[in-house]
């Protein structure tokens, strides 16, 4: 075992965070199914945010095979809040497969698990590594800074990830490679921080390029991403004369597949004609333009919806929900919208400032900006 492992190593003992998918340090490998889970639970997340969810999940479906047995439906709205909803519905195709053609036991190698929905290249490393012990590196981006910083690898990602990669793989040692990586997951999470590394800290300071050349805050360097690009569109919110709101499920392809919403028309690049949102309408209402717009930013691009209220008899052939558990189980920028919605009834059709959303143009501009739908009872400029 090379010097940085062992001292990496002998710093995890002392100082590993406890986290409910984890076995203590030198214990051996973990669950695999709690691994799986937490690591498709923790991309693009962090870990506060996953320990409620993963709780919640393991009590509701404590194993794969509890968990393939149940409804898509359900396993969404737990997910909901969670973000990145391919991973959801992943999820429990992963479950599938694992149940019925693999007899409830994940693959023990990168290459099986490589197989399964959901599971990419890192994924894949990570449970090989932690729930198999496999000598195999999980490069995440706290590794990925880690070993830019150790080596002091100036090149920008992602041009750097080959020499990362070629480093990682190197560094990886044949004995508790299961904690290794666990290792280099928590000294990036908690000390190789991104802005303001505590190199005084660290127990490989003494090996780390970067801080001996002055360049470890710099590091690892990245290629300027372009900016951001807006998108734009409306959604219906259609209240029941006993408070449940309507409801669709989206279809599973494309963003938010498969998870419950507000109906509209499509998130473009430009703001929908009023036809556009005429032709998206559920049903004739007195549907009214709240003041505020519900705001989200996802990976790729930013988002910002209208929200058209309206109470009255079920429309005819729509799904409704009571509001709550529609709240609970749609993703974060149903459930601003719903909010919004909600607060217009509250205030006569006025919507007030909520978390999350802005202030929409004056109310004598809505009608420019949206514009009046044709047929009947569609007003969109009245607010």
């Amino acid at each position: 075992m090379s010097r940085i492992a062992a001292d990496l190593l002998a710093w995890y003992d002392r100082n590993a965070r406890v986290l409910p998918w984890r076995t203590p340090p030198g214990a051996g490998p973990a669950d695999p199914y709690r691994v799986w889970l937490s690591e498709i639970m923790l991309q693009q997340t962090v870990v506060a945010t996953v320990k409620p969810y993963f709780g919640r999940f393991t009590t509701l479906w404590p194993d794969v095979v509890t968990l393939a047995a149940a409804p898509r439906e359900a396993v969404l709205a737990e997910w909901a809040g969670l973000g990145y909803y391919a991973r959801a519905r992943n999820l429990h195709a992963c479950a599938g497969v694992v149940t019925r053609d693999h007899g409830g036991r994940f693959p023990d190698t990168v290459e099986g698990l490589l197989t399964l929905p959901g599971i990419g290249p890192y994924t894949a490393a990570a449970i090989a590594a932690i729930a198999f012990d496999r000598p195999v590196a999980a490069i995440d981006g706290n590794v990925e800074r880690v070993m830019a910083r150790l080596h002091a690898i100036k090149t920008p990602l992602p041009a750097a990830k080959p020499r990362i990669r070629a480093v990682a793989d190197a560094a990886v040692p044949a004995e508790r490679p299961g904690d290794f990586a666990q290792a280099l997951m928590d000294l990036g999470a908690t000390i190789c921080a991104p802005k303001t590394p505590r190199c005084a800290e660290c127990p490989l300071a003494g090996d780390c390029a970067g801080r001996l050349r002055g360049l470890a805050a710099t590091l690892p360097r990245k290629t300027p991403k372009p900016p951001k690009p807006a998108r734009t569109s409306a959604v219906y919110a259609h209240f029941r004369n006993d408070g449940a709101i309507l409801i669709e499920t989206r279809p599973d392809s494309g963003l938010l597949g498969g998870m419950i919403g507000l109906p509209g028309p499509d998130w473009t690049k430009h703001p929908p004609t009023p036809e556009t949102i005429a032709a998206a309408a559920p049903g004739a209402a007195d549907w009214q333009r709240a003041e505020t717009e519900a705001r989200h930013v996802f990976t790729h691009f930013s988002l910002t919806l209208g929200v058209l209220v309206a109470t009255g008899p079920a429309l005819q052939g729509r799904r409704y929900m009571a509001f709550e558990a529609a709240r609970a189980a749609a993703p974060t920028v149903m459930r601003k919208a719903m909010e919004i919605a909600r607060a217009g009834l509250r205030d006569g059709a006025r919507i007030t400032a909520s978390a999350g959303v802005k202030k929409n143009t004056p109310p004598d501009e809505g009608g420019a900006r949206w514009g009046r739908a044709a047929g009947p009872r569609q007003d969109f400029g009245k607010l």
